[in-house]
């Protein structure tokens, strides 16, 4: 494989994996932040503080949507590059420029990516965890 292609391909490997890594971090902290809340306060504090964890939870779900949505974005680009030839290859980084399928560009909707499967389980069973909890405790 040609040089400048390999060299290429190896930024956006980077990029990909930088978007992957920070959407693990996420979800490490979504369930820290939840854990937190959650002993604070089963420990008689005000019950209505468990409410709160709704917070990180909306926002993290949303971040890490939009990480996903990224990853996506340079997933396509990686494949357009593989497709260029040596001379083609031009170092750029835009995503806005990604070609594709219109189910592989339907992918990059931050819409299916909020939706996703792995996001929606994740988010999802914590949400739900957490709305059994207020629930459970009685809160409102």
């Amino acid at each position: 494989m040609p040089q400048k292609k390999i060299k290429h391909l190896e930024m956006v490997e980077l990029i990909i994996e930088r978007m992957a890594k920070n959407s693990f971090q996420l979800k490490g902290w979504t369930m820290t932040l939840i854990t937190i809340v959650g002993a604070i306060s089963a420990q008689g504090s005000d019950k209505r503080f468990i409410s709160l964890a709704f917070i990180p939870i909306i926002g993290f779900w949303l971040l890490d949507s939009f990480y996903l949505m990224q990853e996506r974005k340079y997933k396509q680009l990686y494949k357009n590059i593989i497709e260029k030839g040596e001379e083609e290859i031009d170092f750029s980084l835009d995503t806005s420029k990604a070609t594709g399928t219109t189910d592989e560009m339907k992918r990059l909707c931050f819409c299916r990516c909020l939706f996703s499967i792995t996001e929606g389980i994740f988010y999802g069973v914590i949400a739900l965890s957490v709305i059994v909890l207020v629930v459970t405790l009685k809160v409102f």
